[in-house]
């Protein structure tokens, strides 16, 4: 549906008022949904690569601008606040792009709403991942030391939180990218990381634990992952012999080489792979 207005917006949910924003462009929409501790300026370097996609980014509830919307807390309720959106919007169906537990909200989508999803964009996230070997539930925070360390202080500056994300969570990325700065701006009010640490760990639990209805879904998929996790070398989150089983339920399947997980979509050029994979979908007759 070209013509949708740019623009930041609010949609009643349970729990409160969902925000999300319109990038328009001249494209069909396309639904982009952040990962566990972002929020919708993770699509800066998308909309820059690509300015004439339209994008619905919205901050999932319990972050930044969505940061009071209230309990429950879940993949499931993920699903239902989209729903929301895409009803105010009146868009029966669009393509969907996720980004790490983005793309685990949009397989949920999709195998929930198969009639409103046309394509899903998968990128680093949507599959099961690798499990660490003993992980329950209990042992989540653990795995998210880095995201839960943002909240326990108060930000001199944006330089200070931008000096302790690139250490701790994304070592990869140039500091010093306007994008970068904008993107964590966001997070920030007086000094605070709007993101709530009960949604944060309730979302990631379920990521990992949840039944995951891949094997279900029927839409066209297309799925990027990246060659390492966390730094150069490190192992990634989709071991060769998962890619290998997810690759015959997708219509493409795609290394992103030399790239971690955050530069995946928080780099120029993995963005700019993902928009060429998104204007394939758009184009093909799937």
């Amino acid at each position: 549906m070209p013509g949708l207005v740019g623009g930041v917006a609010t949609v009643p949910v349970p729990g409160g008022l969902l925000t999300y924003e319109v990038v328009a462009g001249t494209t069909e929409p396309i639904l982009a949904i952040h990962g566990v501790s972002s929020q919708r300026k993770l699509w800066n370097w998308l909309h820059a690569e690509a300015p004439d996609l339209t994008l619905i980014t919205p901050d999932l509830r319990g972050r930044a601008d969505s940061v009071i919307v209230a309990r429950p807390f879940s993949l499931a309720q993920h699903v239902a606040d989209l729903i929301m959106i895409l009803d105010q919007l009146e868009i029966n169906s669009i393509h969907v792009c996720g980004m790490s537990m983005g793309g685990f909200v949009a397989m949920r989508l999709a195998a929930q709403h198969p009639a409103r999803i046309k394509t899903l964009i998968l990128v680093d996230g949507g599959f099961p991942m690798r499990t660490p070997p003993g992980l329950t539930r209990e042992m989540v925070p653990g795995l998210f030391a880095d995201r839960l360390g943002r909240l326990e202080h108060t930000w001199p500056t944006l330089d200070d939180y931008i000096s302790f994300f690139v250490t701790n969570t994304a070592p990869l990325l140039d500091r010093e990218d306007p994008l970068l700065r904008d993107n964590l701006a966001h997070d920030l009010r007086d000094g605070r990381v709007r993101l709530s640490q009960e949604a944060l760990l309730a979302d990631a639990a379920d990521t990992y634990f949840d039944p995951n209805p891949w094997e279900s879904v029927q839409v066209p998929i297309r799925f990027l992952h990246a060659e390492w996790s966390v730094g150069a070398d490190s192992m990634p989150g989709y071991a060769p012999e998962l890619v290998d089983l997810y690759r015959a339920h997708t219509r493409e399947t795609q290394l992103l080489s030399k790239l971690d997980h955050a530069g995946t979509i928080m780099t120029h050029s993995g963005a700019a792979t993902v928009a060429e994979t998104i204007k394939s979908a758009l184009k093909a007759k799937d």
